[in-house]
């Protein structure tokens, strides 16, 4: 069967099991017992299980079955969990990402087989149910139950596990039956695998499958004859389990016999194919866990997952819908060219005598028109809209391996994870914000000594925040930690010639912290492979200003530093003021808008030889977008000025333009690489008339 139809829904999905397995293990780590979690991760394994072994991945498929072994052991309370353990299934992790990333590059999952995984989960298994290791290897034990009429069931070729063998033992003792049972199909069956499926659903409810022949996989995948054998732990008598075989239709017969135990435990033999490691059987049969899960659907409440001491319930349906991000872009072009026209119907309605019928007609249609498009534009962006926490979930995995590998103790605390934003910035924000947790876990946290003699708790705290204000998502990243020494900063700008003595008086702290995204810049005193405070953040902030937001640093010696990003909701569609400068129109984004003022001639102050407006109290200097954009400056000086005052972050700016327009929605229209604009310019609107209006970025010029 070709799969590759597949390949899509199973990287994503695979994807959210592999983040649903980071979280639990999380929380594992620090609840050992706690029983949703394990059962969350029995699951996912149990997931990703089938859907790798479906595809053909069996590499991932083995992978994932040694953890389903462990955890079904944990769950029914054989074993406990330890660290030794939490740490391989990180390493687990880890592969099962490694073997994801190659099948999203090549289709194939590669060839690394992860041996030393799969043996310290086999130890960890072995352990935990008290078995010992075997002194040498031995051939594997092949037992045979005795039949009906004493014919003996096609058990030559079952080879039983150290861990069956140990189930198949404590079942007896507990008063069980330990039954072997071969089941022969017709041959004239078209749906064998259905078929032993049934079989599977009915053993389930009469005891535990602990081994099957051929294994269950090649039963699933229809790989068997027309007969298979079962051991089947059970407390009903033999006649009974017969009788309920023998329902399921086109079931030939059934021969079912006591079971004999082997006395020797079997070795792993891995040069002996015919010998069953332990890590190739389950204890139950996946078809076996399945038609558990068929019989009983999930319960909500056993949905739920524990995040930082919160219980969330999990929905039971996934309400979600993956939808191809090219497909969004063509809609969201079909929206873009509809807002075009829209202006370009209120371009004529301005043109037309007032006051007549058919002028109200149309201004009404022009009404209805606006509505329409504002409609579709929000919903469209609904659909483009992804919660942050795709992106940030993954984090707090980074933070814990950081902890270990700094030897460092932290703890990293995260909110307004459903804060939503544009796919396309979400796709862009991870690597910024990774850096900046990684420089805040590595340069900024003092260490665990150092900590204690300052008084502080040993354990750090990391930060990060997002939420909504305005037309802007705000994320934060703080820390507890020493903070920045801006005394160090200046001294180092100096030394490198990034500033000269002079500059570095009339500097204010912010204009130093400042200097720490400049390129290359940096005052670890040794770089690390983690981070360095300061390394890379040049790289933060452009890409941040490609997405249309900005960032800005606050610190306190001793006390920690918070990093605040800014980032437009949107980058497609936005309202805007529109403005005049001489003959030539400009579009200036709403959101960055605080008011508009009317400022008489008389009222400009200077401060060094720079024009100021001293407004309600607050000094705000001007900024002639005429000089900055080289427009033909007004024949006569006016005797007052309108000023747009502008703000980024704290900071504000006055815009002095000629005339107010007003406001319009407006398409963002990319003007490429064809102007190097120094970043004044955003990009281009088309309005009503076919003019082309330019966008001027108001964070750039701030």
């Amino acid at each position: 069967m070709d799969v590759s139809q597949y390949l899509e829904i199973f990287i994503d999905e695979t994807k959210e099991h592999l983040q649903n397995l980071s979280d639990e293990l999380l929380i594992l780590e620090k609840e050992p017992d706690n029983s949703s979690t394990i059962n969350e991760i029995f699951r996912a394994a149990h997931s990703l299980k089938g859907m790798a072994g479906t595809m053909g991945y069996k590499r991932m498929q083995k992978l994932t079955h040694n953890m389903e072994n462990v955890f079904s052991e944990i769950r029914n309370a054989k074993m406990k969990v330890k660290p030794a353990l939490v740490d391989t299934l990180f390493r687990g992790l880890d592969a099962l990402e490694g073997y994801l990333d190659n099948i999203q590059n090549t289709a194939d999952e590669g060839t690394e087989d992860n041996e030393p995984i799969l043996d310290s989960l086999n130890q960890i298994l072995n352990e935990g149910l008290g078995i010992e290791a075997p002194a040498k290897k031995e051939e594997p034990v092949k037992a045979a139950p005795v039949g009906d009429n004493g014919s003996v069931a096609k058990f030559q070729e079952l080879s039983v596990a150290d861990f069956e063998i140990h189930a198949m033992k404590k079942a007896k003792d507990g008063g069980q039956n330990v039954f072997g049972i071969t089941v022969y199909i017709q041959e004239s069956c078209i749906l064998k695998a259905a078929r032993a499926f049934l079989v599977f659903k009915a053993l389930e409810e009469l005891g535990e499958v602990v081994k099957a022949f051929p294994d269950v996989q090649d039963i699933e995948d229809e790989k068997f004859d027309f007969d298979f054998s079962v051991i089947l732990l059970s407390r009903e008598p033999a006649d009974k389990i017969k009788e309920e075989i023998l329902r399921v239709s086109e079931i030939k017969s059934a021969v079912i016999g006591e079971f004999q135990i082997p006395d020797q435990p079997t070795a792993e033999n891995k040069e002996n194919n015919t010998a069953a490691p332990v890590h190739e059987e389950a204890p139950a049969p996946a078809a076996a866990v399945q038609a558990a899960t068929a019989a009983k659907p999930p319960q909500p409440e056993q949905n739920a997952t524990v995040k930082k001491g919160a219980t969330t319930s999990k929905p039971v349906v996934n309400r979600s819908v993956r939808v191809d991000i090219e497909k969004l872009d063509v809609l969201m072009n079909l929206v873009s060219e509809l807002i075009i026209a829209k202006n370009g119907l209120v371009s004529i309605g301005a043109n037309e005598t007032s006051g007549n019928t058919a002028t109200a007609a149309f201004n009404e249609q022009i009404e209805y028109l606006e509505r329409v498009t504002t409609n579709l534009h929000e919903s469209v962006m609904k659909v483009r809209m992804m919660p942050i926490e795709s992106v940030v979930n993954k984090f707090p995995r980074m933070i814990r391996d950081l902890s270990k590998k700094l030897g460092k103790k932290m703890e990293l605390y995260m909110s307004g994870e459903d804060t939503e934003l544009d796919r396309t910035v979400i796709d862009e924000i991870g690597d910024p914000l990774m850096h900046l947790l990684r420089n805040a876990a590595d340069h900024g946290l003092e260490s665990n000594e150092e900590r204690r003699s300052l008084g502080k708790p040993e354990v750090g705290s990391v930060w990060l925040d997002a939420y909504q204000d305005g037309n802007n998502v705000v994320i934060e990243v703080r820390d507890n930690g020493k903070g920045i020494d801006t005394e160090s900063v200046k001294n180092k700008a100096i030394e490198k010639g990034t500033i000269t003595p002079e500059q570095a008086e009339t500097m204010t702290k912010k204009d130093i912290i400042d200097l720490l995204f400049r390129p290359s810049f940096s005052t670890a005193e040794k770089i690390t492979d983690v981070s360095g405070r300061g390394v890379g953040l040049d790289v933060v902030k452009t890409k941040i200003e490609k997405l249309g937001g900005d960032i800005e640093c606050k610190t306190t010696l001793g006390e920690g530093s918070n990093f605040i990003i800014r980032l437009p909701l949107t980058l497609a569609i936005i309202q805007a003021l529109m403005v005049e400068l001489g003959d030539e129109k400009y579009a200036i984004p709403l959101g960055c808008i605080q008011t508009i003022e009317d400022v008489s001639m008389d009222d400009i102050k200077y401060v060094q030889t720079k024009e100021v407006i001293n407004l309600r109290g607050t000094v705000i200097p001007l900024i002639r977008l005429d000089e900055v954009l080289d427009v033909e400056p007004r024949k006569e000086a006016p005797e007052s000025l309108t000023v747009v005052i502008v703000s980024k972050g704290d900071k504000l700016a006055g815009l002095v333009v000629d005339n107010l327009i007003g406001q319009l929605e407006i398409v963002i229209k990319s003007i490429g690489k064809y102007i190097n604009n120094d970043k004044i310019i955003s990009g281009a609107a088309i309005l009503g008339d076919g003019e082309v209006a330019l966008i001027i970025d108001a964070n750039a010029l701030v």
